[in-house]
This record gives structure tokens, sequence and C-alpha cells, in this order.
């Protein structure tokens, strides 16, 4: 049985759109800010493999195809152990950009039968992981 997720989050952040734009298309650089992002591997132009683990002690394997680069919206679509998308909406603001974060996955197999009966579980630790990203990502374009 699988299960759908649906994540949404706006941050304020002190930079440009077009600095986190540069920040968040360059995803081999990945692991060197976000810390829940342990491998990324280019698949080619519009592809790649991301690996990775938040909290709880499991890692999810991650196929991007990019759909957009593009301000304001950055897109990706997701495969593997998810399927689904991941956008990020960049808007400018007087004091740097707002970014809005949205994802919906659905999750199949085995994962998406537990998933099921670890709901809180799991969106706690997607949390954990976004926490992750907007640190790192402040961090590394301020």
């Amino acid at each position: 049985m699988p299960a759908r997720y649906v994540f949404a989050e706006t941050w304020e952040l002190p930079m440009s759109t077009e600095a986190a734009r540069d920040v968040l298309v360059d995803l081999e650089r990945y692991p060197q800010w976000w810390p829940q992002v342990r491998a990324v591997a280019k698949l080619g132009e519009d592809d790649a493999l991301l690996v990775c683990r938040s909290a709880l002690p499991y890692d999810l394997e991650i196929e991007l195809h990019a759909v957009s680069r593009d301000l304001p919206t950055l897109e990706v679509g997701l495969g593997g152990d998810l399927d689904g998308f991941a956008r990020w909406t960049l808007i400018p603001t007087s004091s740097g950009s707002r970014t809005v974060f949205e994802q919906e996955v659905v999750v199949g197999g085995l994962l998406g039968l537990a998933s099921v009966a670890l709901r809180p579980v799991l969106t706690w630790n997607h949390r954990q992981m976004m926490r992750g990203c907007r640190r790192g990502l402040s961090a590394r374009v301020t």
C-alpha cells in the first residue's frame, strides 16, 4: 500500500534569490552544507542520485530529474525510494528572499507499508532533515 506525503515550509533567508538558486542547483555540493545528504552522484546533465539519512537509521536513495532551474521556481522530479516532486520557489524580499519549499511524494513497497504506521515519526524525521537544510543553506550563502 503506497503512502502519500505532502510537505511545505517557508523560510526568510538573508540572501538574494540568485544566490540561493546557485546553491540549490549545485547538487554535487549538497553534502558540503546539508548534513543529511550523505552522497550525490551525477547521472547525466539533468539527473542525479542522492543518498539521504536524517535522524532515523536508514538511507533513502532518491533519483532527481531537473524540471526547472529558472527563477522563481526550481523543481525536480523524484524517483527511487520516493516518487513525486520537490519544488523551491524563491521570492525577493527587502532583506533577501523568501524560500517556499514544497514536496509531494508517494512511498511504495515495503517502505510505503511501514510508513503508514510510522507516519508521525517519519514526518518528524523529515522536519529534522529540513532543519539541517535551512541551517546549511543559510550558512552557505551568507
